[in-house]
C-alpha cells in the first residue's frame, strides 16, 4: 500500500462509553499506518492508557459531555489535518482488503464528497438492511463506473469524507442528536448537486445495536426508550427540513394516533417494553411537532 494516501487519512470514531471489547474489535480491523482518533463523547474515556499503548496509531479526544453523533463527529473533524476523514463507528469491522480497496479511490482523482461502503451478502440477508438506498425508485441503478454506484443515501456507520468540501468541517446537522443524520447529509448534498457514490468493493461488517446502553441488560428498557424517543423526533425534524412542514406531517403525524392506541393496549396487556416503545415514540414524535429541541437524554 502506498503511504502517500496514508498520510491523507484520518479514522474518526466517536463513541460514548463504549464496550471495550467492540472497540477494540473494531481498533483491531484497522491498517496499522491509518492514524485514527477516538472521540469520546464525555470528559473520560475509561482505560486511555491501555489503548494508547497497545494502538500506536491512535489518539483520542474528549469532548466534555454528549454532543450526539452529529456534534461529536464534527467536534472530532475540526481536529483533523488531513484530506480525508473516514468516520466509523465503533460497532463496525473493516474487512482485511478494505484499506487496499481504499486506497484506489484516494489516490485517484476522483472528485467526491462523501462516499459509501457496502455491506457483506450474507449480512444484508441476515439482516434484510443494506447499506445504501434511494428517496425515489426512478433513482435506482446509476452506475457511476465500475466499482461505484451513484445512490440518494448511505448508511453513517462508515461514510469516507472529502473535508475540502466542507466549510469549516461541519458534516452534520447538529440540531439532530441522533438517527436520519446520514439522511440529512445525503439529501443536503444532493441539493447543490453533489452526488452521493457508493462504493461495490468496500466491505465492512455492522454489528449493530452495540451502544454501551444496548449491550448493557440491566439498560434494555432505557435503550428501548431513547431509540424510540429520538428515531420519531429525527424522522419528523427530517421530513420538515428537507420537504416541508406539510409533507412531515402527512409522513408522520397519523401515526401519534397509532401509537397512542398501542399505548392502551400494551397497558391493558402487561407488556411494558412495547407500552415504553409506543410511549417514547409519542412523546417523540410530539416533542418533534410542537417544535421542541431534541432533548430527551439517557445518563448512566
Amino acid at each position: 500500500m502506498n503511504n502517500n494516501f496514508l498520510s491523507e487519512l484520518t479514522i474518526v470514531i466517536l463513541t460514548y462509553k463504549t464496550n471495550r471489547d467492540i472497540l477494540i474489535n473494531c481498533l483491531n480491523s484497522i491498517d496499522k499506518r491509518v492514524n485514527v482518533m477516538i472521540v469520546e463523547n464525555s470528559n473520560k474515556f475509561e482505560n486511555e492508557n491501555e489503548f494508547l499503548d497497545q494502538f500506536l496509531n491512535l489518539s483520542i479526544e474528549c469532548t466534555g459531555n454528549n454532543l450526539g453523533f452529529g456534534g461529536g463527529n464534527n467536534f472530532g473533524f475540526k481536529r483533523v489535518n488531513t484530506k480525508f476523514a473516514l468516520a466509523l463507528s465503533p460497532d463496525t469491522i473493516c474487512d482485511k482488503k478494505f484499506f487496499e480497496k481504499l486506497n484506489i479511490y484516494l489516490e485517484s482523482d476522483l472528485d467526491f464528497s462523501i462516499l459509501g461502503v457496502n455491506f457483506y451478502k450474507e449480512d444484508i440477508n441476515k439482516t434484510g438492511h443494506s447499506s445504501y438506498g434511494y428517496f425515489k425508485k426512478n433513482n435506482i441503478g446509476k452506475k457511476f463506473n465500475s466499482t461505484l454506484i451513484e445512490v440518494d443515501w448511505i448508511i453513517g456507520c462508515a461514510i469516507i469524507i472529502n473535508l475540502n468540501k466542507f466549510t469549516d468541517k461541519v458534516i452534520f446537522d447538529e440540531n439532530i442528536f441522533i438517527y436520519f443524520e446520514d439522511f440529512d447529509l445525503c439529501k443536503r448534498l444532493s441539493k447543490i448537486g453533489e452526488k452521493v457514490l457508493s462504493s461495490k468493493i468496500l466491505f465492512i461488517k455492522h454489528i449493530g445495536d452495540s451502544s454501551s446502553i444496548a449491550v448493557i441488560p440491566e439498560l434494555k428498557s432505557a435503550a428501548i426508550k431513547f431509540r424510540s424517543w429520538h428515531w420519531r423526533w429525527s424522522e419528523f425534524y427530517f421530513y420538515k427540513k428537507n420537504y416541508g412542514l406539510l409533507h412531515a406531517h402527512k409522513k408522520c403525524s397519523y401515526k401519534l394516533v397509532k401509537f397512542l392506541i398501542l399505548m392502551i393496549f400494551f397497558k391493558i396487556r402487561s407488556n411494558n417494553e412495547l407500552f415504553n416503545l409506543n410511549k417514547y415514540s409519542f412523546l417523540g414524535l410530539f416533542n418533534a411537532i410542537i417544535g421542541r429541541k431534541s432533548f430527551y437524554r439517557v445518563e448512566y
